[in-house]
């Protein structure tokens, strides 16, 4: 990826599982901008919509049966979506499995 020019937010590559990618274009990853783990993730469903009901919330909370870390480090132990991140970044989402 290109090194952002001044004021333009850096630019991150988000890993979609297998079972998200048919609701990205088939896309296993998917270069995205932000200047924190939240941003990216906007930028993601702002491109593909049907993401975001899987990754969020109905009140914009992440949900809590995905788990992201950005370069292997879980988000939650550092500031979740509000997580700076930098030009090169990998931003993996993992589905929790759900069910009984």
């Amino acid at each position: 990826m290109a090194k952002p020019r001044a004021n333009e937010p850096p630019q991150v590559a988000i890993r979609l599982p297998h079972r998200l990618r048919a609701l990205a274009g088939g896309e296993k990853l998917v270069a995205v901008s932000g200047r924190t783990v939240g941003e990216a993730l906007d930028d993601l469903t702002a491109r593909y919509p049907e993401l975001r009901p899987r990754l969020r919330e109905a009140s914009g909370q992440l949900r809590s049966s995905v788990l992201f870390f950005l370069n292997s480090e879980d988000i939650r132990a550092r500031q979740e979506e509000a997580t700076p991140v930098a030009d090169g970044d990998v931003l993996a989402i993992v589905p929790v499995a759900e069910g009984g």
